[in-house]
């Protein structure tokens, strides 16, 4: 009943390495180190391929117990009244070990760490010595674990929702950079409103998405949950499995070694998920970056190699190819001239996207704080706060999201505008705009809505009501004493009753009145201050955005006047040869094209899917 691997046999990798590695020695015996980097950087991926799987969901969801149960191991703190107060990245390491990150002193001031011993994770909370005052950010914890080991990184993230739960914002952009996210919802109901619109935000954001049906041993009823849930989803229109699970069973069958529980616990559906799903899924992913890397190097190695060996071969060729150069070194001059125009339509793009997003997000905070204020003038908010505070949170948490969602859009659509100007280079790959990180330093929901000042007591409600009284009681009592009557009597203790009332009443209405403005100054103070932080956070997101694109495609421009330069330079030095050394430099051309050759072949049968050549038949290199 040990844990299941999760990882296809590693050999398929070591082809792709050592073509990788050819590519690299070729690139770096042209002199090319611009392509170098870059195809090292994909070597490192297929190395070591780390796949982050995040978990999210409401509170009180078991998403912790669940990380135990996967794991097989008891890492995550779990119990009635213990929650998950900050993301804990778990990832493989050669023994078991835990640090504590802890946000700067100061705004803008380096992350310390802090190591903490394994056991104690459960009894680190944000007012422990150990943390010196300062903001958890997130826990990070190394374990020698076999799935873990396959290269699978697991993210436990807090509780989204409700009042004091964690803002959707911060675990939405984790989600951005996540492989596969695993959304958690309990058997005990069906889903709601909320849980589906955080899932159509997680779907939006990352294409591998599972809900995970989770406490099945605790409610006999779970399959009809499920039913209804497989028909929400459906309407919905989400494309998204729906796996019901027991961290319970799971624990059960590895300790008893039964199999029938393990497989009443639904967990191997979860690994076939997983394997078929984000393994596969990541692995041609992988190969088809890759092979996009490889043929693009390949492309521009045999630029120059091709033009040399021209010139080598026929000076009247060579003439003519080194006028084709000049043309295609003139237009890449141009496309560098042109530079300043791409980067005006980034930089429009990014200012009119701030100014839009600005905008958006205020225009959905200031609508919910239209609708809190408009409820509040008609309710009485000290008897339904927790409710206001509760719908206050998750709205604003969708708004925010809504708000993230629509700017990858736009993002997404100003890469493709600024792709247009490329169009002189042939097609032009796309950069990932996804901004997703999963440091957990989202402050956004991390406020609370303030508390209203309580109501008085039954007590002092009487003594207002008899302040009152006294007044009413004491003037028509004096004035019945002139027609020769008690000063209590019938009339003035019904004045007093009267007046008493009236007074109370009036107190009353103050004190409502009171309380609705006590509540919309609380409304205004939390939505501004969500919007202070969102604003900054969001401004931040669009200054990687805007780094991202600049750098994409300024390597773009770079590159491809490189490789003109150098096809140039190539096909002049041959032209003025010696006789001699053309014969010898042609055979080292010839056999440097074809190993070019048979790596494009290698990146074109990786993209289109069929068996790629065997590692032995693709040619090394030589200078």
């Amino acid at each position: 009943m040990g844990t299941p691997a999760t990882t296809s046999p590693a050999a398929p990798a070591v082809p792709l390495l050592s073509v990788l590695g050819d590519t690299i020695a070729a690139a770096r015996a042209a002199g090319r180190d611009d392509l170098v980097g870059r195809l090292e950087a994909a070597a490192d991926r297929v190395r070591d391929p780390r796949r982050r799987i995040v978990i999210v969901g409401q509170a009180h969801q078991g998403k912790s117990r669940f990380v135990n149960a996967l794991l097989n191991i008891d890492i995550c703190p779990v119990g009635d009244d213990t929650t998950t107060t900050a993301p804990m990245l778990l990832g493989p390491g050669p023994r078991a070990r835990a640090e504590l990150v802890l946000a700067g002193p100061q705004q803008g001031a380096p992350e310390t760490r802090v190591e903490v011993p394994v056991e104690e994770l459960g009894a680190v909370t944000a007012r422990s010595p150990l943390t010196g005052g300062r903001r958890i950010l997130r826990w990070e914890v190394e374990l020698p674990n076999p799935l873990l080991s396959d290269g699978i990184v697991l993210v436990d993230t807090p509780g989204v929702g409700g009042h004091g739960g964690s803002g959707a914002a911060g675990v939405l952009a984790m989600v951005q950079g996540a492989d596969a996210v695993l959304v958690l919802s309990d058997a005990s109901t069906e889903l709601t409103e909320p849980e589906l619109a955080f899932l159509r935000q997680v779907r939006e954001l990352c294409p591998t998405v599972a809900l995970l049906l989770t406490k099945t041993d605790l409610y006999p009823h779970w399959r009809r949950v499920h039913e209804a849930d497989l028909r929400h989803v459906g309407a919905a229109e989400l494309d998204v499995p729906i796996i019901a699970v027991s961290a319970l069973l799971r624990a059960h069958a590895l300790r008893l070694q039964d199999a029938q529980l393990g497989l009443e616990s639904g967990f191997g559906v979860l690994y076939q998920f997983l394997r078929d799903q984000v393994v596969a899924r990541d692995q041609a992913a992988t190969r088809n970056v890759v092979a996009r890397d490889i043929h693009s190097a390949a492309e521009h190695l045999a630029l120059a190699l091709g033009s040399e060996l021209v010139a080598l071969r026929d000076p009247r060729q060579g003439a003519a190819a080194i006028g084709e150069l000049q043309a295609a070194r003139a237009s890449a001059e141009e496309l560098q001239r042109r530079t300043a125009a791409w980067q005006l339509t980034l930089a429009d793009g990014i200012t009119d996207l701030a100014g839009d997003v600005d905008h958006d997000l205020r225009d959905r905070l200031r609508g919910i704080a239209r609708t809190g204020e408009e409820w509040i003038d008609e309710n009485d908010p000290g008897r339904n706060w927790d409710s206001i505070a509760e719908w206050l949170t998750g709205t604003v948490d969708s708004a925010i999201g809504d708000n993230l969602l629509w700017t990858h859009r736009r993002a997404v659509l100003l890469a493709e505008r600024v792709a247009e100007h490329f169009t002189d280079v042939g097609a032009v790959e796309l950069p990932d705009v996804r901004t997703g990180h999963d440091s957990g330093e989202s402050r956004v929901g991390a406020g609370t809505l303030g508390d209203l000042e309580p109501d008085i007591g039954f007590a002092s409600k009487l003594l207002v009501g008899m302040r009152g009284s006294y007044g009413g009681v004491l003037m028509v009592g004096l004035a019945t004493t002139f027609a020769g009557l008690a000063m209590l009597n019938p009339i003035s203790l019904g004045a007093g009753v009267i007046v008493g009332g009236k007074a109370f009443r009036d107190d009353k209405q103050a004190r409502l009145t009171r309380r609705r403005t006590e509540a919309k100054t609380a409304v205004r103070r939390f939505v501004d201050d969500v919007a202070f932080q969102a604003g900054k956070e969001s401004k931040d997101r669009l200054h990687r955005i805007h780094r991202a694109l600049r750098d994409h495609y300024s390597g773009v421009a770079a590159r491809s006047l490189r490789s003109i330069d150098d096809s140039l330079r190539a096909a002049q030095e041959a032209a003025t040869m010696e006789t001699a050394r053309r014969t010898e430099r042609c055979r080292v051309l010839e056999q440097q094209l074809r190993a070019v050759a048979e790596l494009r072949r290698y990146a074109d049968a990786m993209q289109a899917g069929i068996a790629a050549p065997s590692e032995g038949s693709v040619g090394t290199v030589t200078p």
